[in-house]
């Protein structure tokens, strides 16, 4: 026995609020590395801050499935943002979460938790589908359903975006974002979850890629964002270079994220409204 269990499934998260400053929003952008004006001053927060203010919905509701113990064998599977607001300081969010569904092969078990972001009052601020992957547990088969996926051609290659991963970034983020988790902190505790040693986490890259993506083609316009989704394929560790290649594809853009040969992100998904 895996000790998953189906009861939690669609079940919500009791409500939690989060007030956000234009300080918080700063800490955020600095510790991504973004060069966006308007997330440096804290004036609009950037797209993947809206994980901020739910990370205390988020685990509850993935834990209402899988068992505690589990906890160090999660990564981050992959990330479905959906922008009905940008956010701003002096807003007042309320945030719920409720797991959708998971399932499991021989590598290891999906479970996808869907959140939702509201303002003080009651309009939908962001939607969100956050899959954590449990490396090495195969909890049978699929109970409830998955993320939405997202497909697309690519077309014309529009920008490359080259970055850096700080040897401090894991350390920074981890106080900006409220994500304590020790694979991201601790070499050891990395080492003895399987992996090469301490990771940036998921949403840190992911924060990379969207910079990357509203600089080259939407004017560094975070208003202009209604989707950004990866897929979470390789981890990224401190000090290495990545490399961000953007598509046009039909009226939106693809995306893939590289270091040196070996994709890191992909399925990379944009929708950006006109100017």
């Amino acid at each position: 026995m895996t000790g998953f269990s189906p009861d939690g499934v669609g079940q919500w998260t009791e409500p939690d609020t989060f007030e956000v400053t234009a300080e918080r929003i700063a800490q955020y952008a600095a510790a991504t590395n973004d060069p966006i004006p308007a997330h440096l001053s804290g004036d609009i927060a950037p797209p993947v801050f809206a994980i901020v203010p739910v990370f205390m919905s988020l685990i509850p509701a993935a834990l209402a499935v899988a068992p505690a113990e589990y906890v160090m064998r999660i990564v981050h599977g992959m990330q479905d943002f959906r922008f009905h607001q940008v956010i701003r300081p002096g807003m007042t969010l309320v945030s719920r979460a409720k797991p959708i569904g998971f399932g499991g092969n021989p590598k290891g078990t999906r479970v996808a938790v869907y959140i939702e972001s509201r303002s003080s009052d009651g309009s939908l601020v962001n939607e969100q589908w956050v899959t954590s992957f449990f490396r090495n547990i195969d909890a049978g088969p699929l109970v409830g359903s998955l993320a939405p996926v997202h497909s697309f051609t690519q077309d014309d290659p529009v920008a490359n975006v080259v970055s850096h991963v700080d040897d401090d970034q894991t350390f920074r983020y981890s106080l900006a974002s409220g994500d304590p988790m020790p694979i991201h902190l601790d070499e050891e505790i990395a080492r003895m979850a399987g992996l090469p040693g301490i990771i940036a986490h998921g949403l840190c890259t992911m924060a990379f890629t969207s910079w990357a993506v509203l600089t080259e083609v939407a004017n560094g316009d975070t208003a202009r964002l209604r989707r950004l989704a990866v897929r979470f394929n390789k981890p990224v560790l401190p000090g290495q270079d990545i490399a961000t290649q953007v598509w046009r594809s039909g009226p939106n853009y693809t995306y893939e994220t590289k270091v040196g040969e070996t994709v890191v992100i992909r399925d990379g998904y944009a929708e950006i409204a006109e100017d």
